[in-house]
């Protein structure tokens, strides 16, 4: 008897797992959780000396890189290339242009600028950086202009060159939504092997350790504002169980499919967030947080180019110290975020011409930014200028007082009416932001790891998730917030070299396509005058002919209209009926 293979409709689809990405990025990764645990001294040690070396080693080569990559999006922008549109030709934008800004703000808002949003203007007024000397108002003006280089134009110039690439590659060719993809019109069919693995390995160790660092940046304020409300002490212990129980409650989110409840989630926290900017904003000096913005704005303008290339060569071991704690630090994060960035941007973005995807990205998150970090640092500068000391905390190792950037943000609120339920606000954020960090990071990773696959398994999202915790719980219990920004920084010198092949790589595609269009166009535009000027002429002869003649000439019409000629008068033979001359 023969057996038939009944289909049952409801069987789960064929697997998309990449296993030469999932199981290295995954191995190695889950790797290097169990060995931080069990010899955290001995990694706390070498992530030190690691960060020494590439500082000390590398540190020109981030600062050049990344005021490379910001030329280049905006030359991109402006460039013949700005009309080629991120999709079908003529195709309109999936999202209207208020929803892509809004969802461009909710991109720029995120753990990070509610954990620095005080405490990085502040720390830089009270310990400028090396060689940075003068009166206060300058030491504020110069802390500004300061921070919105770290979290401006050159942050979102980093994100624009992978979120083109994918975006071209996605929604114009057609290509997964994979990393290695945007490499293709270099490397061609490469990218299919173990090249491309390699490529997504690295996208997927970035985005891992940046939104764990994220994450620990998350807990360390949490656990700060609890103990400020008096709830709990912002221990080790503490922060561990912070990281475990958020994480379960993004696992959660991942495992319930409620995808509609975690995006009214994710705009109830942007709403939030904008609240919270308003009530600062109404309840401290008002008048001068708006001068003060429009003031820090035209410092920025003014000094941007000598703060990008400053590498402070002439400060030493001090000027080292200070690029490893801030401005190398922060290239270090945003390149390692841009996997996650990129993609998504690039996701919302189909139907935008190159020109609108590259503009809207950087002027967009660069005004929030600005507006934020006005509203809450230039009222913490000027609280800390008109009650010094206020602002600051001692130093749990010498006693100095110094600004800590868990508490600094609740600091503030103490200043203000209604501080304690500000402070749970911010709590509720800074949570939220967790939640869905982990939620769409792990989505992001493991869409890598599924070979670009816009729908993965719901079980490697899980395992992805419950990893990017276990990665900030070991980064925190090896060394807390120095490992957290060594791990940034480490991460991102890999992804740099494919980031430098995704610029040259849109670069070529873009080119070639306008290259391209433009022989069509030229083309088009030769057959079309051709045809128009020959049939001009012809009407013109024949028009002109007849005034003159009185006949009208003969065209064949067995030929196209462009063809016709006219032929003359007949000529007669002789002897015919027709002639009028003698006959024989």
């Amino acid at each position: 008897m023969s057996s038939r293979v009944i289909v049952n409709p409801m069987e789960r689809r064929r697997s998309t797992l990449a296993p030469a990405v999932f199981y290295p990025a995954g191995g190695l990764i889950l790797l290097f959780v169990l060995v931080t645990v069990v010899f955290a001294d001995g990694v706390a040690a070498v992530m030190s000396t690691l960060q020494e070396k590439v500082i000390s080693g590398f540190g020109w080569y981030y600062i050049v890189l990344v005021a490379v990559f910001l030329i280049f999006a905006v030359w991109v922008g402006v460039s013949r290339f700005g009309e080629i549109t991120l999709g079908p030709d003529d195709e309109e934008p999936q999202f209207r242009l208020p929803v892509w800004f809004s969802m461009l703000f909710a991109t720029g808002m995120g753990i990070g600028l509610v954990y620095y949003g005080v405490a990085e203007p502040l720390a830089h007024f009270v310990s400028p950086k090396p060689g940075v000397t003068g009166e206060d108002p300058f030491l504020a003006q110069t802390a500004m202009g300061q921070t919105y280089l770290h979290w401006g134009f050159h942050a979102w110039g980093i994100y624009v060159v992978v979120g083109l690439a994918l975006a071209y590659a996605i929604h114009r060719k057609g290509r997964p939504a994979s990393i290695r993809w945007a490499l293709e019109p270099i490397l061609g069919d490469r990218v299919k092997g173990w090249i491309g693995n390699v490529i997504d390995v690295l996208a997927i160790f970035g985005t891992v350790f940046g939104v764990a660092t994220s994450l620990g940046f998350g807990v360390l304020q949490v656990a700060a504002g609890l103990e400020y409300l008096g709830v709990a002490e912002a221990t080790l212990a503490l922060e561990m169980g912070l990281i475990a129980a958020i994480t379960a409650v993004a696992a959660l989110s991942v495992a319930s499919g409620l995808e509609k409840g975690i995006k009214w989630l994710s705009n109830a926290n942007m709403m939030l967030a904008g609240v919270l900017l308003v009530v600062v904003l109404v309840l401290g000096s008002s008048l001068f947080i708006l001068r003060e913005w429009v003031q820090s704005i035209g410092f920025y303008f003014q000094n941007v180019m000598m703060m990008t290339f400053d590498t402070l060569a002439y400060q030493g071991e001090a000027g080292l110290e200070w690029e490893s704690a801030w401005t190398i630090f922060y290239w270090g994060w945003w390149i390692s975020w841009a996997p996650f960035v990129g993609l998504f941007i690039a996701r919302i973005s189909r139907g935008r011409t190159v020109r609108e995807f590259v503009m809207g990205t950087l002027l967009v998150p660069m005004i929030v930014s600005t507006v934020w970090f006005s509203v809450f640092g230039g009222s913490a500068i000027h609280q800390e200028r008109n009650v010094p000391g206020s602002m600051l905390s001692p130093d749990p190792v010498t006693g100095d007082m110094v600004v800590n950037s868990d508490t600094a943000m609740f600091q503030l609120f103490d200043t203000l009416p209604g501080g304690p339920f500000m402070a749970v606000a911010a709590l509720i954020l800074v949570i939220v932001f967790f939640v869905t960090s982990s939620d769409s990071g792990s989505f992001v990773v493991d869409m890598l790891a599924n070979g670009g696959d816009q729908n993965p398994p719901l079980w490697s999202r899980l395992f992805w998730a419950v990893l990017e915790g276990g990665v900030a719980m070991a980064l925190l219990y090896a060394g807390g917030l120095a490992s957290l920004q060594t791990a940034a920084i480490l991460t991102a010198l890999p992804f740099t070299l494919v980031m430098i092949g995704m610029a040259l790589a849109v670069w070529k595609a873009l080119s070639d396509e306008h290259r391209e269009m433009a022989r069509v166009e030229r083309r088009l535009r030769r057959r079309e005058i051709t045809e128009h000027v020959t049939e001009h002429v012809t009407e013109h002869v024949t028009e002109h002919f007849s005034e003159l003649t009185g006949q009208t000439p003969v065209v064949t019409d067995d030929r196209p209209a462009r063809r016709r000629r006219w032929r003359g008068p007949r000529r007669r033979r002789p002897g015919t009926a027709d002639d009028d001359g003698p006959t024989g």
